[in-house]
């Protein structure tokens, strides 16, 4: 296996295995999943493993948890959970990698701050930013100097800042959340995969580990005062929005006039499971339950009907892994007891077009390998959505 810095391409992104949201790195994940559980073979794995692997290693400053070499070393990670070494030599060869990618982005980050531009989803974000770096980190370089470097990143994020005397907050991006969907002037994303949430939850969930750094906390409670100043309110529970832009900053209301689908990247029960995750690590109760409520509630019928696709991103097999780990850490049984519907929805929704993680059948297939064992996975390959 060797490392490679040039530009990623669709073709080889898929052909090459290297993408954890269309490419072979779902299927080897799942396969490592099923082999530790007994629902699989090593044989199985170590082919998968193979053909995601079979082109060089994209780790060029565009790499992210999603795409490149962390997406390898998460999955190569992944089969060493149960304590034997599988793939030691390549691990060992990519970590190295993977960490100078973190200094070279973090180094970007810190320029960009101090030249006062805005942050963008690249830079920041689950997918390809330092935020998922950071889970990485989390799950497989605990100790790391790195991390430590990530989590003071993340904190100063949470910083506000002042832009043609508007006051917005760290994480606000100039661009659009999406070309279909345009934000003039920019927005804050509320979101797990690209937004707030995901801040707070790897912050949260360094916490909970013990992996602290200065002024942690105090971002942890900037994050969460920015929900509870957004939090709105429907006959189905508390919920949302998905983004803000500067009209809304200005009229303290959000163009969004309900709640969306409750899906794990935009919707209550991520960022709900967010919340948990920080009223948890900072040891308040009251806050805990009320984070519980708001999931529970967007798990009724109404809310559900509005899930029409099956994957992890934004359907029912990303909802029930998120509800999935919230029901472990929570106080009461409420949302252990959808779980056994939330199961039943996940059995009867077609088969995705493709074999990817993010919006296709290996990410189905996961979720559904919890809800059949029950247990949380073997791999913690949940741990690339930031909700365990």
């Amino acid at each position: 296996m060797t490392a490679a810095s040039g530009q990623p391409t669709a073709a080889a992104d898929v052909a090459g295995g290297q993408s954890l949201t269309t490419g072979g790195v779902g299927p080897a994940v799942l396969a490592i999943e099923q082999a530790l559980n007994g629902a699989g073979t090593w044989a199985t794995a170590h082919r998968l493993v193979r053909q995601a692997t079979s082109r060089p290693v994209d780790a060029g400053r565009h790499a992210g948890l999603y795409y490149g070499a962390p997406a390898i070393l998460f999955t190569l990670n992944a089969a060493a959970t149960d304590g034997h070494e599988r793939y030691a030599a390549a691990r060992q060869h990519l970590t190295p990698h993977v960490r100078r990618l973190v200094r070279e982005r973090l180094t970007d980050a810190d320029n960009r701050r101090r030249h006062g531009r805005a942050a963008a989803f690249g830079e920041y974000d689950l997918f390809y930013g330092l935020t998922g770096l950071g889970a990485l980190l989390l799950r497989d370089l605990p100790d790391s100097d790195e991390l430590g470097d990530l989590l003071t990143y993340v904190t100063r994020l949470t910083e506000p800042r002042t832009d043609n005397a508007q006051h917005l907050p760290g994480w606000w991006v100039d661009h659009d959340p999406d070309p279909t969907l345009p934000t003039p002037g920019g927005h804050a994303n509320l979101g797990m995969a690209h937004g707030a949430a995901g801040l707070l939850a790897l912050l949260a969930l360094a916490l909970r580990d013990g992996r602290y750094v200065d002024r942690q906390a105090e971002a942890i409670e900037r994050l969460r005062a920015w929900f509870d100043g957004w939090q709105q309110h429907s006959t189905h529970g508390s919920w949302w929005p998905q983004w803000l832009t500067r009209d809304d900053l200005r009229t303290g209301r959000p163009a969004q006039d309900g709640p969306g689908r409750p899906s794990w990247c935009y919707g209550t029960p991520g960022i709900a499971r967010a919340l948990q995750l920080a009223a948890i690590a900072t040891n308040q109760p009251a806050r805990q339950a009320a984070a519980e409520t708001a999931l529970a509630a967007s798990l009724t019928s109404t809310p559900l009907d509005q899930l029409t696709e099956p994957g992890i991103c934004h359907g029912i097999a990303g909802l029930h892994a998120t509800t999935y780990r919230a029901s472990q850490d929570a106080l009461t049984s409420d949302i252990a007891a959808q779980l056994p519907a939330l199961a039943e929805r996940l059995r009867r929704v077609p088969s995705p077009g493709h074999t990817g993680f993010l919006t296709g059948g290996s990410g189905c297939l996961l979720a559904s390998e919890t809800a059949r064992t029950n247990t949380p996975p073997r791999t913690r390959w949940d741990a690339c959505l930031l909700i365990a």
